[in-house]
């Protein structure tokens, strides 16, 4: 049985890869979507659990718990070595889990794996092709002040803090438009070709 080709997908905040993911998965291409299944891992997996613990103490979690997201949150937002901290922690169980889910797709010519911060954590080397979705900045920051209901400065705040566009287009196999573009015509054209490798 040949191993399925990973492929990476990523974008910046609000350049819609999610949307993109959500049309491969319509194709029947399985999608791992890291974000969610981090959160998810957060809550269950007890390796994250006692190091946030005791890294961050035991108002991460509440009495009941749960994930304290929002204690979380506050601890990380300004702090980046706390976010490193955090996704030191979290990162390589996600990488754990999604080898297993791997595993588990069958016979299929790829799979991809969404992630915002394929560029900011190093892991596009782990993939055979990578996908950057892209948008002009304008465009992303009005849809994410639509979406979040967050302030222009956040948005641009959160925006400083990842890989410029112009790096991940320069890393990646595929580039998909999404200003106002038609997206899908794109997708398929990918798909066709990722399908033939």
């Amino acid at each position: 049985m040949t191993k399925p080709l990973s492929i990476g997908l990523t974008g910046g905040i609000g350049s819609g890869k999610s949307v993109v993911a959500d049309f491969f998965s319509l194709l029947g291409v399985p999608v791992y979507t890291s974000d969610a299944e981090a959160k998810k891992l957060m809550q269950t997996d007890i390796t994250i659990r006692e190091s946030l613990i005791e890294v961050f103490g035991d108002s991460v979690y509440s009495e009941s718990g749960e994930l304290n997201r929002a204690e979380l949150a506050n601890i990380i937002f300004n702090d980046d070595e706390a976010l490193k901290k955090v996704n030191t922690i979290v990162h390589p169980q996600v990488r754990l889990h999604y080898q297993a889910w791997l595993k588990e797709q069958g016979q299929v010519p790829y799979v991809i794996q969404e992630s915002a911060i394929l560029f900011d954590t190093g892991l596009y080397k782990n993939f055979d092709r990578i996908i950057t979705v892209t948008a002009d900045p304008e465009i992303r920051i009005q849809r994410v002040m639509l979406r979040d209901k967050c302030t222009r400065q956040s948005v641009l705040e959160r925006m400083s803090k990842q890989v410029s566009e112009q790096t991940k287009i320069d890393l990646s196999d595929f580039v998909i438009y999404n200003n106002s573009e038609l997206i899908i015509p794109q997708i398929i054209s990918i798909h066709e070709q990722l399908s033939c490798l």
